[in-house]
């Protein structure tokens, strides 16, 4: 019997398996493709994702600094009201680069790890947890002490094990070029309905355009529009679903949801890999797989981290669907140096963005 299955394979899940297997934990994580594919998420990350990674991969997937960020309340030819700090505030990466990266340290640490193996059902008993899965081969039924969903928005573990649903979903386009941008502000452009678009330079590896709406809004023509008033035709394009807010429970009887299963997302820019890496580490410290009543432990642990974050996100995301008038004079009005950090909205209210503001 292993002591932890976990579905997906992306930072949350990679994250917790090698923190579970390092800590001799028996642990079996199944990818339903090819760790990394296909793409579903933007590359703009804080600097803090190096705490996460194994040395020497800032090296291998690092392909852009950002200082700052342009926010316009229309197209590319609008007034662009600029936030940004002296130091480097953000980095742009290799988003593939990252999950194998990931994926390779869990297996490093001792996680047995399975591409191409898609989870069929999973069943919570009283003292296991029962897993099928399909691989290449032969479907198969593996039993574990504890099953962790890190498998997305759409959670086949969270909807066999009847977990509640996060309070929604956006949909979401990204859409890539290859020529080479090294510039170090990104674009936000809030032209979208209650979100916003953005563009990406990605250095040599090109610019990343994408937006994000609620589901009806027409996200695809949307994005058409957008790239059209860039001049641009975009090589290769992906899509996704965002989970927004986190349902009022993760965890199950033997079960715990992770990263975009449970919807451990930024609310003001859906962005959820330090979220879903923080949470696993939670799980890691909290969750014995012997004792389910540690499940309560982890939940208690990442919401207390988090949950402040969270909420005021949402309040940040309202201010993307006031009207136009009252967006330019608020940019306007706090636009230039900031001391904020881009996954902490705690950041808004603290001594130092106090400072800056007083400063201008």
């Amino acid at each position: 019997m292993y002591d932890f299955v976990v579905v997906g394979a992306g930072p949350a899940g990679s994250r917790f398996a090698r923190r579970a297997a390092a800590d001799g934990a028996d642990v079996l994580v199944f990818e339903q493709g090819r760790v990394g594919e296909p793409l579903a998420c933007s590359g703009h990350v804080s600097t803090d994702i190096w705490d996460y990674t194994p040395p020497g991969a800032r090296d291998d997937l690092l392909q852009n600094e950002v200082y700052g960020a342009r926010f316009h309340t229309g197209g590319p030819d609008s007034e662009g009201h600029p936030f940004y700090k002296e130091e480097v505030v953000s980095n742009v990466i290799d988003r593939v680069g990252l999950d194998r990266t990931l994926a390779e340290a869990a297996r490093d640490a001792g996680a047995d790890l399975r591409e191409e193996h898609t989870v069929v059902d999973v069943t919570e008993g009283r003292n296991a947890v029962r897993v099928r899965a399909r691989g290449p081969n032969d479907t198969d039924t593996y039993e574990a002490r504890m099953v962790a969903g890190a498998d997305g928005p759409k959670s086949r573990v969270r909807s066999e094990l009847d977990l509640p649903d996060p309070e929604e979903l956006l949909h979401g386009v990204l859409g890539f070029t290859d020529d080479p941008d090294h510039d170090d502000f990104v674009d936000v452009h809030l032209t979208v309905p209650e979100f916003f678009a953005w563009r990406i330079p990605r250095g040599e590896a090109g610019v990343e355009y994408g937006l994000a709406t609620p589901p009806g809004a027409d996200v695809r023509a949307r994005f058409e529009e957008f790239t059209d008033a860039y001049g641009v035709e975009t090589d290769r394009r992906c899509s996704g679903l965002i989970p927004i807010g986190p349902p009022p429970r993760v965890t199950g009887r033997r079960s715990f949801l992770l990263g975009d299963a449970a919807a451990q997302t930024k609310p003001f820019t859906g962005g959820g890999i330090l979220y879903g890496m923080t949470a696993a580490d939670h799980a890691a410290r909290e969750i014995d797989p012997t004792d389910p009543g540690t499940l309560g432990d982890y939940e208690d642990a990442w919401r207390a981290d988090l949950r402040t974050e969270i909420r005021l996100g949402k309040l940040v995301r309202a201010g993307y669907s006031v009207p136009e008038p009252i967006q330019r004079a608020g940019m306007r009005a706090l636009s230039g140096e900031i001391a904020v950090h881009m996954d902490r909205p705690t950041t808004l209210f603290s001594t130092e963005q106090l400072r800056a503001l007083l400063s201008r």
